[in-house]
Parts: structure tokens; C-alpha cells; sequence
């Protein structure tokens, strides 16, 4: 039934879509339709085509999946046999891209708007929402997978805590887990489609950057463990306010206790730890409270932090490794909480810590020709780039220097948050500091000033900084991170 419903409203879609043809099933047998009817008329019968489609949806969409197990929104990437969504953006319309998504490989192509339908060809699915169906899809892939799911978010840390949990738990399942940062409302859904019946565990990164957005993500992933890295002055543009960060970060907690799901919970976080009250919860921190699963301390950072752990009561682990700045002690032991709980030898735990090596301009320490670098370049807030200036002004070092480019997305905070960094850097008498960008500028600092990257890069040409200890930190969009092979 479901096929011959598509099949006829696919017909009628294609002669509604055609505004110089007489279209009388429609009671219009002498004049063209005119285009603002020709959408009316389409919503309608988008809107019975739906209805239609509420059984054949998810269940025969997933069917197919099944055999085509391979998803992609890119046309231009387009692996043979796969399925492409065709998403909408504010400056494309995937629609547009199907059939050249079709030529190129895909076996199927999901569409949310009609008039991209050629008639008679079943290779073209018609849904209401392409990303909504996406969304639906991934989370009746997890949900048919039932593996155990950990869901990571946070302000600062969630992409490097996602990578080392997912080290710590390879060293005994196969785990999948999110590739690089695609962990909005189109990356979850792609990377729970790429999981399959050989994966054990997975370990999900969720970001945002407005309210409701974990909200959402969670009903996606539906995990059955949750942690929250820290929640800090970040995204402020669009949370409103640190509050408005809070709450966001808690819809993980909000839903995990609806589920009656299990936190991993780091004690020492006075944000955290209300937030969880009378959830089920593993908890890990500094020494010294009854009822931590895991406790650690810092032993040195010179300039890569070297740490030791233990089980509550237990023998104590020593690791050293190859991350900049204490600040990921707590990610760390978030990695050992989450190995323990799930069985892992605590061997390969230290060891799995000792290997991981940071990617993706990330925490990293390069020492070049001229200089060390620290090089964490990804992103910046005003709490991440607090604790590396912390971190910076605790190393041993003959000559430190910063380069830091403008914290975005601050909002109305912005101006008395660049201007406390101000404050941090005059107390903290660095040999020398560059500030970069617009924001800085306007807090009529005594430091050197630029206004983008490319004037720090025409610089250096005449003037190398020789034997410094460079901090380089930004947001991505400042693009400091051309910044180390001049140095």
C-alpha cells in the first residue's frame, strides 16, 4: 500500500511541478497554475505523502540501510551504493545536488522537496524533513545496535576526554567513536550511522552552542553513561548567559536521569557535582574523599604533565604523559574512571594515557628551529584561555611568550573578558606579548597589537622571537594556527 501511495503521489507531484501544464487532477483545466499555488498545493500533498510514509519511514528507510550502509550529505563524496540526505544550508540546497549525488554513486537519495522528484524514479525518497529523517534514522540504528553508549560533553576538554576514553576502552573492545569534532546535529547522526554489529562500545561527542541543543542530541544518542567535561564561560552569544551554559550541559544529566542512565562525575567541579544530586554516579578527582572511584594528582609539567592514579584505597599508577598543562588532569582521570568501570587492566589504562598523543592543534608541544611551541590553536574561551596562561606562567622557562588571538562568541560578556586577560598578562609579566584581533584592540592594552594574523605572520619575517617558550592561542576563526611553521 505504502508503495502505491508513493507511487501516485509522486505522479501528481510531477505534474503540479510543471507550471506551464494543464493540470486537471488538481480542478485546473485552462490556466496555468501559478507558482505561489503550484508550493500550496505541493505542502498538501508533501503533507498526505507523510502521512503515507509514518509506517514505511524509519522501518523500510532502515531496511535499506541495512543494505546500503553508508551514508553521506556531501555530493561530492559519494561512495558506491551509499544514500544521500539532501540537507538544506544557508546558502545550498542539497535537493539540488540528488541527481548528480545518484550519477556519481549513491543507490538512494533522500529529498525533502518534490519538484527534484523525476517521475518513475524509485531511487529518489520523498520525506517531509531530510535532516529530521536523518536524525530518526541514526537513532533507531543505536537503538537496534544496543551497545553501550557514553555521551561526552562540556565547555573545554570534550574532544581530548572523547579520544582518550576511546583509547583507554580499545585496548579491550572494539569501540567506535566520534571522528575529529562532528558533534552538532548533523555529525551525531552521521557518526552513530557508521556504527555496526562488530563495534562493542561507543564513546559520542556532543557540542552546542545554543539551549536545547543536548537536549536534542541526547534523544539522539540515548546513552547509557554521560559526563560532563566542566561548563565555563564559552558560547555566551548564544547561551545568554553562564547560567544559560549550565543548564544547556545538564540536559545530558536531564536525560540520563530519565533513563536512570549512570554519570561519570568529577567531584571537585562545584557546578557538576548539584547538578547530579541523586543520580547514580562514578566519581573521580584529587585525593582524599571517601566514596571516589578513582582519585590522581599532578606531579610535574614540565611541559608535558606527568600524573599518578589510583582505585580509591588501591596501588598508586604512574603515567607520564604527552599533554601541556595540569587543566587535563581531570580528563584524564575521567579516561581511568571510565576504564575501570568498564574492566580494563589498569596496565593498559596507563599505558593507553602514556600513548595518546594530541592532534588537531590541541594542547600540542613542537619544538622547532627557534623556539617550543605550545600550540593550541583550535578554539579559545575565556576559561580554556585562563588555565593555559595559568599553565604557561607555572613552567620553567627562560623566556616565556604568549601570542593570543580574540575569545568569539562571548557575547555580552566579551569586552570584560578579554579585558581580564589583559589584567592576568599585566600581572603576570610574560617577556612578551602579541594580542590579535579586534577585541583585544578595543581593551587599549600596553602590549603589542595586530589586527589579524597576517600581520603577525609580516612581522615575524623581520623580527623571530629566539629561545621563548610561545603560548599560541586563539579562536579558530583568528587562525593563529598558521602561525608555528613561522616560528
Amino acid at each position: 500500500m505504502a508503495e502505491n501511495c508513493l507511487s501516485e503521489m509522486r505522479t501528481k507531484l510531477i505534474k503540479i511541478s510543471n507550471a506551464h501544464k494543464k493540470v486537471s487532477d488538481f480542478g485546473c483545466t485552462t490556466n496555468p497554475i501559478s507558482y505561489s499555488k503550484i508550493r500550496l498545493l505541493q505542502r498538501f500533498v508533501v503533507s498526505l505523502h507523510t502521512d503515507c510514509m509514518k509506517e514505511m519511514e524509519i522501518e523500510e528507510l532502515y531496511s535499506l540501510f541495512k543494505q546500503h550502509p553508508c551514508v553521506t550529505t556531501d555530493s561530492r563524496t559519494c561512495p558506491e551504493g551509499s544514500i544521500f540526505f539532501a540537507l538544506k544550508g544557508a546558502s545550498f540546497d542539497g535537493n539540488a545536488f540528488a541527481a548528480g549525488a545518484l550519477e556519481r554513486g549513491c543507490a538512494y537519495a533522500v529529498v525533502d522537496d518534490a519538484q527534484y522528484v523525476p517521475e518513475g524514479d524509485t531511487r529518489y525518497i520523498l520525506v517531509d524533513d531530510s535532516l529530521h529523517i536523518l536524525q530518526r534514522l541514526a537513532s533507531h540504528h543505536r537503538k537496534a545496535l544496543r551497545l553501550p553508549v557514553i555521551q561526552v560533553t562540556g565547555t573545554n576538554g570534550k574532544t581530548t576526554t572523547k579520544e582518550l576514553i576511546a583509547s583507554v576502552l580499545s585496548r579491550k573492545y572494539k569501540v567506535w567513536y566520534t571522528q575529529g569534532n562532528l558533534n552538532n546535529h548533523i555529525g551525531v547522526p552521521l557518526t552513530l550511522l557508521q556504527m555496526n554489529a562488530g563495534h562493542e562500545m561507543a564513546v559520542i561527542e556532543t557540542g552546542a552552542n545554543h539551549p536545547g541543543e543536548i537536549k536534542q542530541l541526547s534523544e539522539i544518542v540515548d546513552a547509557d553513561y554521560g559526563l560532563i567535561t566542566n561548563v565555563g564561560v564559552g558560547h555566551i552569544e548564544g547561551f545568554g548567559s553562564f547560567e544559560g551554559v549550565v543548564r544547556t550541559k545538564g540536559e545530558l544529566y536531564d536525560y540520563l536521569r530519565r533513563k536512570g542512565g549512570t554519570v561519570f562525575l568529577h567531584k571537585d567541579n562545584p557546578h557538576l557535582v548539584p547538578m547530579a544530586e541523586g543520580m547514580k554516579t562514578v566519581r573521580y578527582g584529587a585525593p582524599g574523599d571517601e566514596g571516589t572511584a578513582v582519585e590522581g594528582e599532578a606531579l610535574d609539567c614540565t611541559p608535558c604533565l606527568r600524573f599518578r592514579w589510583r582505585e580509591q584505597g588501591g596501588t598508586w599508577h604512574e603515567v607520564q604523559s604527552r599533554l601541556i598543562g595540569d587543566y587535563n588532569l581531570s580528563n584524564l582521570l575521567a579516561a581511568v574512571t571510565v576504564g575501570r568501570t568498564f574492566d580494563v587492566p589498569n596496565e593498559d589504562i596507563s599505558a593507553a594515557l602514556a600513548e595518546y598523543t594530541p592532534g588537531n592543534n590541541r594542547s600540542q608541544w613542537r619544538e622547532t628551529a627557534h623556539n617550543r611551541l605550545i600550540i593550541d590553536t583550535y578554539n579559545a574561551n575565556a576559561t580554556s584561555m585562563g588555565a593555559a596562561l595559568e599553565n604557561l606562567c607555572r613552567l620553567k622557562a627562560d623566556k616565556k611568550m604568549v601570542i593570543l588571538g580574540d575569545m568569539k562568541e562571548l557575547g555580552s560578556v566579551s569586552e570584560a573578558e578579554h579585558r581580564r586577560i589583559v589584567d592576568f598578562l599585566i600581572q603576570a609579566k610574560l617577556d612578551r606579548v602579541w594580542l590579535v584581533g579586534p577585541c583585544f584592540r578595543e581593551t587599549d592594552a600596553p602590549f603589542r597589537m595586530f589586527d589579524n594574523v597576517e600581520q603577525v605572520i609580516e612581522t615575524l619575517r623581520t623580527e623571530m622571537p629566539e629561545s621563548y617558550t610561545i603560548l599560541i592561542k586563539g579562536s579558530h576563526s583568528t587562525r593563529l594556527y598558521l602561525l608555528p611553521e613561522y616560528l
